[in-house]
């Protein structure tokens, strides 16, 4: 094969590769963008300058300009020499400015145009950050919120909702004006709960699976900025919806991002104490206890664990925990298993029954499933402070009744006098 000779203009001055997407800074120096770019980023804030000339640089990479007749020249040249070993360059893909932005907006409503308008907005998501900053200061949550209200109102699924809940949930950041349309709404949290509710007999197992992620995500976006009012009127049918989640997940493990999800929307939505009665009577403790029994992933068993600890907080929590046959060996058997924060929780857990709830009967249990030997364990193993702390703590409050099991010595309960 003929060795082919490349331009010299064609090369990048920083890379020495062929340019894919050429750009000409402000000192005439053309580089390729992901070179170039990299440089500015790397480059010490105050004596950014340029490679080539070492001439004064800014760092905005919004400055860098497009030089489309070299790109022009460097793909033409690549098919020409296809033949010769030569790697073809495709056009460069350019982030969308807020104007184009603001048209596909517009389209959305047009009942016409809103299904490819979706398209080129869910692509656009998939390509790049920049992207995904432009159709949030277009106002994007804005358009995708009216949209799923929209099909929310005429009670059917329209085409394109699965799109619109998933640019909502991957472009979503907390922003001012993102939060004023999402607070107090509702609507919206209506809308999600129909969706979520909905038998989707027309699809496939697998479309309804990514549709009702996407909104349990959205949910979990919406719940984590709403106002207190909002909070406060969420009703047992919404706490059930997640309970259900939660339930069908632990035995289909279809998935775990819907079940985390969801488990995040349970957790902020405690900041109401009315919410958490509402859980727990709905049967929140025993379907955590369950999905724990059947779950081996570290952030899910994380997430149980602070919320069991919220309902924990509540006599009715720890009735329903000890209810449950295995509720205090679940708690005992993950301390030293998972991660700190686990360990932190569980430890609030049993320390929130043996102080408020300790019947003999309760602390005979707790000795019996060794939830006590693992109390002995947290003061000997390499935890934090504050933990072994807690774990001293509950059992020196029930020393008379563990004291003489084989596995709590004495110098157990005297060995850290000063805590």
């Amino acid at each position: 094969m003929e060795e082919v000779e490349i331009p010299q203009y064609f090369l990048c001055p920083i890379s020495l590769q062929i340019m894919k997407d050429p750009v000409t800074t402000v000192t005439g120096i053309t580089y390729d963008r992901q070179s170039i770019e990299q440089w500015l980023l790397m480059a010490d804030k105050n004596t950014t300058t340029c490679p080539v000339t070492k001439q004064s640089l800014p760092r905005d990479i919004e400055l860098l300009t497009p030089n489309h007749m070299l790109g022009r020249l460097i793909r033409s040249w690549t098919i020409g020499n296809a033949e010769n070993g030569i790697e073809q360059i495709p056009s460069p893909k350019y982030p969308m400015n807020k104007s184009h932005v603001i048209r596909l907006i517009r389209q959305v409503n047009n009942r016409e145009l809103y299904v490819e308008a979706l398209r080129k907005m869910g692509n656009m998501v998939s390509e790049n950050e920049k992207n995904k900053k432009c159709l949030n200061e277009a106002g994007v949550i804005k358009a995708m919120v009216c949209f799923i209200l929209r099909s929310f109102k005429e009670g059917k699924l329209i085409v394109g909702i699965e799109e619109a809940l998933r640019i909502f949930h991957l472009v979503w950041s907390p922003t001012h004006d993102n939060k004023q349309v999402v607070k107090e709404n509702h609507d919206l949290i209506e809308a999600i709960l129909w969706i979520l509710k909905r038998e989707m007999i027309n699809n496939n197992n697998n479309q309804v699976v990514i549709i009702k992620t996407h909104a349990i995500m959205v949910l979990k976006n919406v719940i984590s900025v709403s106002s207190s009012n909002l909070l406060s009127s969420l009703t047992p049918e919404f706490f059930q919806e997640m309970l259900n989640i939660l339930r069908k997940n632990s035995k289909t493990k279809v998935s775990q991002q819907a079940t985390k999800a969801a488990l995040h929307v349970l957790i902020d939505a405690c900041s109401r104490g009315r919410n958490r009665l509402k859980m727990i009577e709905l049967g929140a403790i025993f379907e955590l206890i369950e999905l724990e029994l059947s779950n081996n992933e570290k952030r899910v068993t994380e997430l149980v664990f602070c919320l069991l600890l919220h309902l924990c907080s509540l006599a009715d929590g720890r009735a329903e925990l000890l209810k449950h046959a295995a509720g205090i060996v679940v708690v005992s058997k993950r301390i030293l298993r998972i991660s700190s924060a686990t360990d932190d929780s569980a430890i609030q857990i049993l320390g929130l029954i043996s102080k408020f709830s300790a019947t003999k009967e309760v602390l005979i249990e707790m000795l019996r499933v060794g939830a006590v030997s693992k109390l002995c364990m947290v003061i000997q193993a390499d935890c934090k402070a504050f933990i072994k702390k807690k774990a001293m703590e509950i059992l020196r409050a029930h020393s008379n009744v563990w004291s003489n099991s084989p596995c709590v010595q004495i110098y157990l309960l005297t060995r850290y006098p000063g805590q």
